[in-house]
């Protein structure tokens, strides 16, 4: 028996975000909203939105001992999330700089802070947590070779999901861990580097299939998305929706598909969930704020 459907290791930030009636070019200054403060980080993100969906869930992450690093905690409890992985200390939390303009689009710097400290040792003294979850998830904005351990800890029967955001080229034994591997349009170029052909979606899911995930997942916004897996490619239907921010989105996403998969759903039907979970997360403002209940998935 498994504890956990899901653990997530990750980032856990605080969300600094300021409306913009447009992002401002090299050397100009606009003037913003109220500056507003989130709890945030794609795994802090992506434990709540699935601990929201009713999956029990864990994160191991790393926070400073200071308010940013007590709102995140605040926030992971309230929404269900065991922090028993959660480390306090060894540099402030991490903070992202958000702008959000009126079409709800956004664009993001991190200040990693504590995510930087979460080491592989810290994955392997982890290792309870590990033997006690069904899926592990895990993204890159906590240092690669972290994530390489989280790989190697995975108990024998259990699935490993893989964000690569922000996207960097990957070494061959973290993509053959993923199953799957979540990529949006710029992630896959990224990833896939001088392989890249042209604009087809579908040739870039098969292309990074053959570099090793046992299965892919290409995001794709509005367009919905596509699975590819040993099965083939198969696409995925959007849910039309009026987007206000694509804060968390994909975070949403990726927690639906994994907590869906341990469940087991087959990966078209993981994904067609997630699509409607992230489609429910960008009618609302904010990251984790905006993450929504099983009962609210239902009713879109």
């Amino acid at each position: 028996m498994y504890d956990y459907d899901l653990l997530v290791v990750g980032s856990a930030n605080a969300d600094l975000v300021i409306g913009v009636e447009r992002r401002p070019a090299a050397g100009e200054t606009v003037l913003g909203s109220d500056l507003a403060v989130h709890p945030g980080g794609k795994g802090a993100n992506q434990a709540v939105a699935a601990a929201r969906l009713g999956a029990s869930t864990a994160l191991l992450a790393r926070v400073g001992d200071d308010g940013h690093g007590r709102l995140l905690l605040d926030s992971l409890r309230s929404a269900g999330v065991d922090t028993v992985g959660v480390l306090v200390g060894g540099a402030p939390t991490g903070v992202a700089l958000i702008t959000v303009d009126p079409s709800g689009d956004n664009s993001i710097v991190v200040s990693p802070g504590a995510n930087g400290r979460l080491t592989p040792e810290d994955v392997r003294a982890a290792g309870s947590l590990f033997h006690a979850s069904r899926v592990v998830s895990a993204q890159l904005e906590i240092p690669l070779e972290t994530v390489v351990a989280v790989a190697s800890s995975l108990a024998p029967d259990s699935r490993f999901v893989l964000n690569p955001s922000p996207p960097r080229p990957l070494p061959a034994v973290l993509l053959a861990a993923c199953d799957p591997l979540i990529v949006n349009e710029h992630e896959a170029k990224v990833i896939l580097g001088d392989s890249a052909i042209g604009d087809d979606p579908e040739d870039w899911a098969r292309i990074l299939l053959a570099k090793g995930p046992r299965s892919v997942v290409v995001t794709l916004g509005a367009e919905g998305a596509l699975v590819a897996s040993k099965d083939g490619v198969s696409r995925v239907a959007s849910v039309k929706v009026d987007a206000v921010d694509t804060t968390g989105a994909g975070d949403a996403f990726t927690a639906a598909l994994a907590y869906r998969l341990g469940t087991g759903a087959s990966l078209e039907e993981a994904a067609a969930y997630a699509a409607r979970v992230g489609a429910a997360a960008v009618t609302k403002e904010g990251a984790q704020d905006s993450f929504p209940t099983a009962a609210e998935v239902d009713a879109l």
